[in-house]
């Protein structure tokens, strides 16, 4: 997938993938790599700028923790990262809408 075409849709992916439970960065890579059907392989160099974008505006907390003696930082959903996401959510469907309406409009007949 380009990344052109994530523009504007990769945070409320990010906050959607946390919003059941607390991951760390390489979980929530993962998650975002499973959802979209193997689409969506994010570089670290684009994943981690965002989840420190999302935590300074407060839509994501972190904190540090320890497991098999390896320090990982996990994110969760914040209550303002909810509100984020259901208007995400929203802007996606007008979105999708939008875009459905223009290349696939009724009626159609799909013939020149």
């Amino acid at each position: 997938m380009k990344a052109d075409a994530l523009r504007g849709h990769l945070d409320p992916m990010i906050l959607a993938v946390v919003e059941s439970e607390p991951l760390h960065g390489y979980a929530i890579m993962e998650a975002l790599l499973e959802r979209s059907g193997g689409e969506l392989d994010l570089p670290t160099g684009t994943l981690y700028p965002a989840l420190r974008r999302l935590e300074r505006a407060g839509y994501l907390a972190s904190e540090w923790s320890t497991v098999g003696g390896r320090k990982r930082r996990t994110y969760q959903l914040t209550s303002a990262g909810q509100k984020m996401l259901a208007t995400g959510k929203t802007e996606w469907e007008t979105f999708r809408a939008v875009v459905e309406g223009v290349l696939r409009p009724k009626g159609a007949s799909g013939q020149a």
